[in-house]
């Protein structure tokens, strides 16, 4: 094995590597090759697949422990010399040739031409941040972004729907929204990249040292009182006849665990795996009736590919919710490997969404039930090693779930059908928080491609945005106010995240990042106006469909 690790791999023969089907990737200069993991990976192989052929130091790191890292070496099958220019990965579109095909004495940049971000040439060198003016209401001099809604009419790409001649230009929108970015954030360039990804790691150094990672039991031990004294009004209220206080009491609790089975699926409390996948079980499955296996095969994909419509399943809701034209032309998901269809019905829906937001995110918790069974029964995570068990613990908690809930509480306890009907739907709609504040720093951020060498750092400051409140605050949000800073280093507890703010709002001035922070009540307006954006998209779309139509013109868009 040391011989093996030890040999020097150059970029065409990784290629090979991965076209002959080799799930490769790149940690810390060395090549490991994975294929043997993926049916044992506890957060499920899509996270993976999104990281062949790429230098996934970051990402690794970020979302393992030094123990699971330690484990890796054992997939380690050469190294390289120097930097490594990364390969759009296979599951999202990447092409990759064998020696011997002919092409070997290509040169090596030419295979990325096409993943280069899709501006014209005059836009395609940004300028720096600190050369951005501060009145374009993008960038401060504190190094907090505060983003305003530019007006549609203003974009080359469409005209009003009262127009004549509506007019929709997909590629043009996209070149658009890439030129917002790039205007705004550091060169996608690998010297600037490589020093964004430097500095990110010296940060990540400094929280180790300043005890960030550590878990405060206590502050847990104050959690766990919450959660009782809720579900101790909910047994009241039943007690005692007052069924409506009941289910709100139950739906308080619902959401306030919700936070600590987040911390769980991380393994951010006691850092131990097979320990902190019990109690994420526990919290999960057999007091809220979710499963926490789907939510972190689910979720470990969002945070590697975070707001990519193609392939983050946090932000692929149609037909209800499109947060990008991209979706118009029913979009393959490589989570779901199946078509994402913009449908009779998307058509209806997606037109009137900022309207129908906060409606819809009512029955939120209804949706995650049908996802969490169909994880469980389709057996979607890991058949084979320490997670394996985890599955028919989870069903177990389940079935016990909806034993006490489904058959105790609302059978045997609610003396009508109709009470019976209130008590869970109000139980279920006052979670509907919890589902905002889930996409509320996601909906309004940036769905843009700037590449492959855009370093880790930099994508998730770009797709993600905190939440400003007051300290005292803090439970009512659980730790989802600082999504930002959870993306950077989401195994850092959630009680630490306040402190860890600080240091990465330095980290964003040094690196000339904009940090994106809102209050609770200007984040909801910007997730309203960009609904509403997209909603305008798709108005205009099919005003042109219609036009088209009409003339006796056919064409996709």
């Amino acid at each position: 094995m040391g011989k093996l690790a030890d040999r020097i791999l150059s970029r065409r023969q990784i290629e090979n590597l991965i076209a002959d089907g080799k799930n490769v990737i790149i940690y810390d200069s060395k090549v490991l090759s994975v294929n043997a993991w993926m049916p044992y990976h506890p957060g499920g192989d899509k996270a993976i697949l999104h990281v062949v052929g790429r230098d996934a130091t970051d990402e690794i790191n970020c979302l393992h422990s030094k123990e699971a890292v330690q484990r890796m070496q054992s997939f380690v099958i050469g190294r390289i010399e120097g930097l490594w220019d990364n390969f759009k990965p296979p599951i999202q579109g990447g092409i990759f040739r064998k020696l011997g095909s002919g092409n070997d004495e290509a040169s090596d940049s030419t295979d990325h031409e096409l993943d280069q971000p899709n501006v014209p040439a005059e836009i395609s060198r940004s300028p720096s941040p600190s050369s951005v003016s501060s009145d374009d209401g993008f960038l401060h001099e504190s190094g907090v972004r505060h983003r305003g809604h530019k007006p549609l009419s203003s974009a080359s790409s469409m005209t009003s729907v009262d127009d004549a001649s509506p007019i929709f230009d997909p590629e043009a929108i996209t070149r658009r929204k890439v030129a917002e970015d790039l205007a705004v954030y550091p060169r996608v360039d690998d010297a600037t990249q490589r020093k964004i990804a430097l500095k990110y790691r010296e940060l990540e150094k400094r929280i180790e040292q300043e005890g960030l990672y550590e878990c405060n039991y206590w502050a847990y031990g104050r959690e766990c009182l919450r959660y009782s004294m809720l579900l101790a009004v909910c047994i009241w209220g039943l007690s005692s006849g007052w069924y409506m206080t009941a289910a709100v009491a139950l739906g308080c609790f619902w959401h306030q665990l919700v936070f600590s089975a987040h911390d769980a699926g991380h393994i951010a409390i006691t850092h131990n795996y097979q320990v902190d996948s019990c109690i994420g079980i526990f919290i999960a499955d057999f007091l809220g009736g979710l499963s926490i296996g789907w939510w972190k095969r689910n979720h470990n994909v969002h945070h590697i590919v975070t707001n990519d419509p193609e392939h983050d399943p946090d932000i692929e809701h149609l037909p209800f919710f499109a947060i990008s034209h991209r979706f118009f032309g029913n979009l393959f998901s490589t989570y779901y490997e199946r078509i994402l269809p913009y449908d009779a019905f998307a058509r209806v829906v997606v037109p009137l969404q900022h309207y129908l937001y906060y409606p819809i995110l009512c029955f939120g918790r209804f949706n995650l039930y049908r996802l969490s069974w169909e994880h469980l029964i389709l057996g979607k995570g890991p058949r084979k090693g320490e997670a394996a068990w985890h599955r028919w613990l989870e069903i177990v908690g389940q079935v016990f779930f909806w034993i006490w809930f489904g058959y105790f509480l609302v059978y045997k306890t609610l003396p009508t059908n109709w009470d019976r009907f209130v008590f869970v739907m109000i139980s279920h709609v006052v979670t509907m928080p919890l589902h905002v504040q889930i996409t509320l720093s996601h909906f309004s951020m940036s769905t843009a491609d700037l590449g492959l060498k855009e370093s880790f750092a930099q994508k998730m400051l770009r797709t993600s945005m905190d939440v400003d409140c007051p300290e005292w605050l803090d439970f009512f949000h659980g730790g989802l106010q600082f999504q930002a800073i959870h993306h950077l280093y989401p195994r850092i507890p959630r009680h630490n995240l306040r402190r860890t703010q600080k240091l990465v709002i330095e980290f964003c001035k040094e690196v000339g990042i904009p940090y994106a922070i809102y209050g609770f009540y200007d984040g909801n307006k910007e997730i309203i106006g960009r609904l509403e954006e997209v909603a305008k998209q798709a108005r205009i779309m099919a005003a042109c469909q219609a036009s088209m139509t009409q003339k006796g013109e056919y064409g996709s868009f």
